[in-house]
């Protein structure tokens, strides 16, 4: 199942898709698609090299976003929610002495990226033997939870754990019934971690039109062909800002889409957008004033550059 494609009439304009090709171009950014969609439509799509329509591309951290669509699925269905305490989950893996902030971390800390560690502990427990579920319960917390946002792939990893252990599947297995399947997309691929659970912080590979598709999911809150997979609450609760990557930056003043807001495994921009991304210029970008949705993938290592195009030479056209 295909998005539908805008008639000649309703397609983005060539001289801005120029403009921005020539700009990444500039730039020798390696841009591997490109698609824009406007009103539900695709208006503008190209592929690079020797990637393809038909063909996955790596996810990175843009993986976190379809965790958390999981965990809205989840919710919704009551397996648990988003104040339950981490701990109720992993009674075996705790360590002997359970601290009074690891007793008061909630899933929601998880998903706000605000578990309360000094630091990311994801490339020292991935690199480590071991459960990955223990050596995470075992790191030090020593800033309340909820208050310090510390970017942490792991926290996904147990965002998936959870999942997992309440509903019985991992991650790809339960979106295939509830996501990809009314959606429409085929062939996605998650990697596991050595216990066989899905990361769900990185290791997804979908298509470009996949990416789009849940970006339009986002953009209609939850609704696909008249009916609402996902409630219209969740979908707002997880694009809404949460807690401030730097408290002390002025909103009105950054420059830096790093420093606009976090959700639920979401990310907020400037121009009022919110989106997916992961390493090396992979995003999703919603745009809800503009009604539209536009996705890189890509090998660009400065990605505030690439979004500074985007807004540059796509935002205007767009309105």
């Amino acid at each position: 199942m295909c998005l539908p494609r805008a008639p000649l009439d309703e397609r983005f304009p060539a001289t801005a898709a120029e403009a921005f090709l020539n700009a990444m171009q500039e730039k020798k950014f390696d841009l591997h698609s490109v698609m824009i969609l406007k009103d539900g439509k695709v208006v503008y799509e190209r592929w690079f090299g020797d990637n393809a329509p038909g063909k996955n591309h790596v996810m990175w951290s843009v993986s976190k976003t379809w965790t958390t669509i999981a965990v809205g699925f989840a919710i919704a269905e009551g397996k648990f929610t988003v104040e339950d305490k981490v701990v109720s989950f992993f009674p075996n893996d705790l360590p002997n002495e359970v601290s009074e902030n690891l007793a008061a971390l909630r899933v929601k800390d998880l998903l706000t990226m605000s578990v309360g560690h000094e630091n990311d502990p994801t490339n020292t427990i991935r690199n480590a033997q071991g459960s990955w579920e223990k050596l995470f319960l075992a790191h030090p917390i020593p800033h309340k939870p909820g208050t310090k946002f510390v970017y942490n792939s792991l926290a996904t990893y147990m965002l998936s754990s959870i999942v997992r252990k309440t509903t019985g599947e991992n991650l790809i297995d339960y979106l295939k019934p509830r996501l990809f399947e009314p959606l429409g997309i085929e062939g996605a691929k998650w990697d596991s971690n050595p216990s066989g659970t899905n990361i769900g912080g990185w290791g997804l590979y979908v298509k470009t039109e996949d990416m789009a598709k849940l970006g339009q999911l986002l953009l209609q809150k939850g609704n696909w062909d008249g009916k609402q997979l996902l409630p219209e609450s969740w979908i707002e609760e997880a694009t809404t800002s949460k807690i401030l990557q730097d408290p002390n930056v002025d909103l009105a003043t950054s420059t830096s889409d790093w420093n606009q807001g976090y959700c639920y495994q979401i990310w907020r921009c400037r121009h009022n957008g919110f989106r997916a991304d992961g390493k090396d210029g992979q995003f999703i970008i919603v745009l809800p004033e503009q009604k539209a949705v536009v996705i890189l993938t890509a090998d660009i290592g400065d990605m505030q550059a690439e979004l500074n195009i985007v807004w540059e030479y796509l935002l205007s056209a767009l309105k």
